[in-house]
């Protein structure tokens, strides 16, 4: 009857530790160099590449832009007016038609199209602005979701800033960086206090996990009533012994 009581509370316990763990994915064996990430890169841009969508503001001239900034288009791209760029790295825009952009900053991207337009406009003004620039950050974080790149140079500081801040239970030395298939450990403790600061690119996903006592505390009511049952289990064992 012991060895049975023994067999009913370990399983018991093992159930309950077992819902507590956390499934991480981005797990690996090691983290890579931070060496290019722990640097503010302020000649950093980000390249207009395959699937970007572009909106193009020439001023004054709504027939010409894709959701201008200067007129009464929304430039959002969830809402507004965007061209997207092809596998070739061209986009198709009024009155020039196909024109190659890929590998072009947003800057060499407005000034090659006012080159172009500058055939038919005296003096155009143009401003491309990349639409789908975004970073994702998930776990112990007020607000995880996908977050839009306004800004040519966006800190992960920043962006914790833009996500309300840390939970409670956020283990801020073991910060998860995601980029190019590679995977960066970052101890924020230490980025605290210090003037390093980590530029976010497009496509960055940050996961912040949680500390192991979170578990413990959301299991102690479930903790508890177990062992309730455990001492009624006992108590009843021993009243039929």
């Amino acid at each position: 009857m012991k060895k049975v009581f023994k067999f009913i509370v370990l399983f018991m316990i093992t159930g309950v530790l077992s819902s507590c763990s956390y499934q991480n994915i981005f797990s690996t064996d090691r983290s890579n160099e931070l060496d290019d990430l722990m640097r503010v890169d302020t000649s950093y841009q980000h390249l207009i590449g395959v699937d970007d969508k572009l909106s193009v503001s020439v001023w004054n001239h709504e027939n010409m832009s894709i959701g201008s900034v200067f007129g009464i288009y929304n430039s959002n791209e969830v809402y507004g007016r965007w061209v997207m760029v092809d596998v070739n790295g061209d986009a198709m825009l009024p009155n020039l038609g196909k024109v190659h952009l890929a590998g072009l900053t947003v800057v060499e991207a407005s000034d090659s199209l006012s080159v172009l337009y500058g055939k038919m406009l005296v003096n155009p003004i143009i401003v491309v602005k990349i639409q789908n620039r975004e970073v994702s950050i998930l776990g112990e974080v007020r607000t995880p979701g996908k977050y839009i790149l306004e800004k040519e140079t966006n800190t992960l500081t920043q962006l914790i800033a833009n996500a309300q801040g840390f939970e409670f239970y956020a283990d801020k030395s073991e910060i998860l960086l995601l980029r190019n298939n590679k995977v960066y450990k970052i101890d924020f403790t230490v980025l605290e206090n210090n003037n390093y600061q980590i530029i976010v690119q497009n496509g960055d996903v940050i996961s912040v996990p949680s500390r192991g006592g979170k578990m413990v505390d959301k299991r102690a009511p479930t903790l508890i009533a177990f062992a309730s049952a455990i001492t009624a289990i006992a108590v009843l064992i021993s009243l039929i012994q």
